[in-house]
């Protein structure tokens, strides 16, 4: 298959037009609405999103901890303003992956988790950050893609598959890995592209938001 993601990117663009889903690289101050999300998430979500029941206390050391410089944090936002989906993409050594040696020579690899609120599911809203991932990867010339999960995580399982990626099973969990391709001059401009109409749309949704609190009645 052609490598071409500038297209694909721009079909999906007009395919769903105004129900298009952007995904915008989050930074500090949207730090309190990461967390407004994940305590959003009921138990078995948070399961299937950490691997384990993490209480209110933990998710909000997990959030604080964030850190914005090093990792990058995807996000999606709905026509309310609300933060429906968070992909953390996490760059770790080479030597956190043994396995990793069979697959790349470069000194980092990548590692991917998401969480969709039950209000945005079935919209792809979990495979679009995880292909703005992907990308960003490739751009940042890292070729080694992870994602660890419960084998129980239908979403998670979905989305390693529709990207192709190996996946191994063992002990109830997944380990899935994606080779991506270097960049390209059409991965760069889709990403660039994407990230532009994705700050647009997000200062219309701030901007109608602030609006309505203001035109708001009083009581």
């Amino acid at each position: 298959m052609q490598d071409n993601p500038l297209r694909r990117w721009l079909n999906h663009l007009i395919k769903k037009k105004g129900q298009a889903v952007l995904v915008k690289a989050l930074g500090k101050r949207d730090r309190r609405r990461v967390l407004r999300h994940f305590l959003a998430l009921d138990r078995d979500d948070r399961l299937l999103r950490f691997g384990t029941v993490l209480p209110d206390g933990q998710v909000e050391a997990y959030v604080a901890k964030l850190d914005f410089a090093k990792d990058i944090v995807f996000g999606v936002y709905n026509g309310r303003f609300q933060l429906v989906g968070v992909g953390h993409l996490a760059f770790t050594s080479r030597e956190a992956h043994p396995d990793s040696i069979h697959y790349t020579d470069k000194e980092k690899v990548a590692e991917f988790g998401v969480s969709v609120s039950r209000s945005a599911r079935g919209q792809g809203v979990g495979t679009r950050l995880f292909e703005r991932a992907a990308i960003h990867c490739r751009n940042s010339d890292v070729d080694t893609l992870y994602m660890q999960c419960l084998s129980s995580n239908r979403t998670m399982m979905h989305i390693a598959k529709k990207a192709g990626m190996e996946i191994r099973r063992e002990y109830g969990e997944a380990d899935a890995h994606l080779h991506l391709p270097p960049p390209s001059p059409g991965s760069v401009l889709a990403e660039a592209l994407e990230e532009q109409f994705a700050k647009i749309d997000y200062t219309v949704k701030a901007n109608a938001r602030a609006a309505i609190k203001w035109f708001r009645p009083k009581r």
